[in-house]
């Protein structure tokens, strides 16, 4: 379904590649800019669907997807770039692995079928595009510590993974009961 807030979904996947080669490039004032608006369209899309009626499927589904995969290409393209320590990439990918592992499982071998995001996966989620933001500033010319940013990134990206791995597994006993 071709819908505005679906298309504004889409707008920021096709922002994403644009992001990665501005970091590339060290063209971080654009690869600011690219990252605000993606950020814009992301905030948009789904007031948009809830005020015109228009939430769909795709939406629901394709939306974390877009955020993900554009949240990955940063992440990848300022630890290409060593802006970022390659521990912290791996962070960011590992508690992602995870989480969609468990999910798998979870849809394949169980009849849970709902893994909403907990508040945990969203504030890390709010951290991890804050650090971006602060490294992507910092390599811009403006001067803002970003070791802060980064440590708080990594603590809420890990605890948020033990948190879903908690989740999980609450899940699975109470299933099995």
């Amino acid at each position: 379904m071709l819908t505005l807030p679906n298309l504004l979904t889409i707008l920021r996947l096709a922002l994403t590649p644009f992001i990665a080669v501005a970091i590339l490039g060290g063209a971080y004032s654009r690869a600011i800019v690219l990252c605000f608006l993606a950020g814009l369209s992301d905030g948009i899309d789904g007031l948009l669907a809830r005020k015109l009626g228009q939430s769909s499927q795709f939406g629901a589904y394709f939306d974390p997807i877009a955020d993900k995969i554009l949240l990955s290409a940063v992440y990848i393209s300022l630890g290409i770039a060593h802006d970022i320590e390659w521990w912290m990439v791996a962070l960011v990918f590992g508690r992602d692995i995870f989480i969609l592992a468990m999910a798998a499982y979870g849809f394949l071998f169980t009849t849970i079928r709902k893994f909403p995001p907990s508040i945990w996966g969203k504030i890390s989620t709010f951290f991890q595009i804050l650090a971006a933001l602060a490294v992507l500033s910092y390599r811009a010319g403006l001067a803002i510590p970003t070791g802060p940013f980064l440590w708080c990134m990594a603590a809420v990206t890990a605890w948020s993974g033990l948190h879903y791995a908690w989740r999980g597994i609450t899940l699975l006993k109470a299933q099995s009961s």
